[in-house]
């Protein structure tokens, strides 16, 4: 068994950022990742994906971007290339390869086995991260064998597709991006939408994510406790990120031909139901979207930015409540139903009722154990990359403290 004063579970960028965090502390510690580093930016991503954020957002703990195109939009590849040199950058003790098998509570620290060795140590910080394992609601063991079932870690491209229609279920950046790409390729496209946000690519002059980053509209106070369950439930954003800037959202699939219909309610074979929610969910998104324009147009009236006319609402009419896929000729079904979280290795008594880890900040009830990578873990920010910096700073602090308080009582 190895004895070391921290162990940290993922080597993405909410891992490596605390890896990096720690090394500043000189505080010594492995980093345990199942796969290769940005392993689920390497295989667990579609061809065309672009992330979200433009590269001047994407920093970490003592790294920026300094190429010549701050403006535009990484690859996912590029993305995990430039995780693998930020880990070499600081020679990040990352072991690929290593699978935890068992993380448990021990007198004085924390037992984490793996499939690469067992380490002791007095301080762990999960990293595995918000997009753990696809969430595939129960009802899509009602769909026909013959309905091919994919998510968006396992879709790469239109191509491999089966010939026919396709249904996308979920309307967050995820699901619009794959609906447009889908539809472009010559296939009918029907997109199943709930809750979302609505927001321009571009707007007075700025990317929107400049308004804000800047002006601190993502660096509300942390979620506390009794809000974060409902945090988490918080409608997800309309983006996508290209080399030119463009908008992509309901109005423009719309106008591509795609078929909007209302929120997925059940599935009796080969026969879908779906809620008569589509006008209000629109409408809603739209009502958030002229709330958070609203706050930017004071810092962009302040800051003598050009006037934009706000975009437009679109009027749709409600949905059938009935679809069948196969008269409709629908062959496919991509869930785009977001992420959940599974700690089946975490033996320490620190998850609520529905499988979440119980922090504030960061900070779990567990002396010694942290959990980094999820959204809203200190600000509203945490959905996206920037955020790393700022969480594995904060944690970094604890451990030294809580280390610090260890080698006391020992002595």
């Amino acid at each position: 068994m190895h004895h070391i004063p921290a162990v940290i579970i993922g080597a993405g960028q909410a891992g490596l950022a605390m890896s990096r965090c720690l090394d500043r502390q000189q505080i010594e510690h492995v980093v345990l990742e199942r796969g290769r580093i940005a392993e689920r930016w390497r295989s667990e991503r579609w061809d065309s994906l672009r992330l979200l954020t433009p590269n001047w957002m994407n920093q970490f703990p003592g790294w920026h971007y300094q190429g010549d195109d701050p403006d535009s939009f990484m690859s996912a590849a590029e993305y995990a290339a430039s995780l693998e040199q930020y880990a070499t950058s600081f020679f990040a003790p990352v072991i690929t390869g290593a699978t935890v098998l068992s993380l448990c509570r021990l007198r004085g620290g924390y037992r984490v086995e793996s499939s690469k060795g067992t380490w002791q140590a007095r301080s762990v910080v999960i990293a595995t991260g918000h997009c753990d394992m696809p969430f595939v609601p129960e009802l899509a063991r009602s769909l026909p064998a013959s309905v091919c079932q994919l998510t968006p870690t396992a879709y790469r491209r239109p191509s491999d597709l089966p010939d026919g229609g396709v249904l996308v279920v979920g309307a967050a950046a995820s699901g619009i991006q794959l609906a447009e790409e889908i539809q472009r390729s010559g296939r009918q496209v029907t997109i199943s939408v709930s809750r979302h946000t609505r927001l321009p690519r571009r707007y007075r002059g700025h990317d929107i994510m400049w308004w804000l980053h800047c002006h601190g509209l993502l660096d509300d106070d942390a979620i506390t406790d009794a809000e974060l369950e409902s945090a988490r439930a918080l409608p997800s954003i309309q983006l996508i990120g290209r080399p030119e800037p463009a908008d992509l959202d309901l109005a423009v699939l719309r106008d591509m031909g795609v078929r909007l219909v209302g929120r997925l309610a059940d599935v009796d074979g080969g026969v879908l139901s779906f809620d008569r929610n589509l006008v209000e969910a629109i409408g809603s998104s739209h009502a958030r979207l002229e709330r958070l324009l609203g706050r930017i147009d004071v810092f962009a009236d302040a800051a003598g930015a050009p006037g934009e006319p706000h975009p437009r609402a679109f009027p749709v009419e409600e949905s059938p409540r009935k679809l069948d896929l196969a008269a409709n000729g629908i062959r496919t079904v991509i869930w785009a139903t977001g992420f959940r979280r599974n700690y089946y290795w975490l033996h320490v008594p620190v998850l609520d009722a529905s499988g979440e880890i119980i922090h504030t900040r960061g900070v779990t009830p567990s002396a010694g154990l942290y959990v980094t990578g999820l959204r809203f873990l200190r600000q509203r920010d945490a959905s996206f990359i920037a955020a790393v910096d700022g969480d594995a700073s904060e944690l970094a602090d604890s451990i030294q403290r809580h280390l610090n308080v260890a080698r006391r009582i020992a002595a």
